[in-house]
């Protein structure tokens, strides 16, 4: 989905202890299935039940549909962070717009500019392939990720209303029949 990415090559940072790396992640790389524990376990730290198998499923449905693109930072031989994006029409302009929708690094690993990495990585990326803009959103009271955000050059969407219509209240696991009712 990431139009004029190389995906044979990753953004390697330097760190004090370690070396990571940002890739792109396909649904053969062989990070996938760690992409998709750490997917789910951002969804249980954002208060959703840990569902692994349906996680994952999730994930290599969005990735084989092309609805979203992955990138993690792997340290080590792990992943210890990834971003999810999406491209759209960025219709009056004619071009594109750029989604970052999760982004999300292990407890053991905040703090260590992985997140900025994710980012930067997410940023030369839409810059090469010529989109007009880069958009993320996240809560209000999260203030570590806001600071982060606005050092990097993001800035408040003034004039705008994010507004929402619930369609369906919870994604269940086929396999659980408690919820049915």
């Amino acid at each position: 989905m990431w139009s004029g990415i190389n995906r044979h090559t990753g953004l390697t940072v330097d760190h004090t202890d370690d070396m990571t790396t940002i890739v792109p992640i396909a649904l053969a790389h062989p990070a996938f299935d760690q992409v998709a524990a750490l997917f789910d376990d951002y969804r249980a730290h954002y208060g959703q039940p840990s569902t692994p198998g349906l996680t994952r499923s999730w994930l290599h449905d969005q990735i084989a549909q092309h609805r979203i693109s992955v990138a993690a930072a792997i340290r080590a031989d792990q992943v210890c962070g990834f971003i999810t994006v999406t491209i759209t029409p960025a219709s009056l302009m004619l071009g594109t717009a750029w989604s970052i929708r999760d982004l999300y690094v292990a407890p053991l690993h905040r703090r260590s500019g992985i997140a900025n990495a994710l980012l930067q990585h997410v940023i030369r990326d839409a810059r090469a392939a010529g989109a007009h803009r880069v958009s993320l959103q996240t809560e209000t009271d999260n203030i570590p990720a806001l600071t982060l955000y606005t050092d990097i050059g993001f800035q408040p969407v003034t004039g705008l209303e994010l507004l929402n219509l619930t369609l369906v209240s919870i994604r269940q696991d086929p396999g659980d029949t408690e919820g049915c009712r």
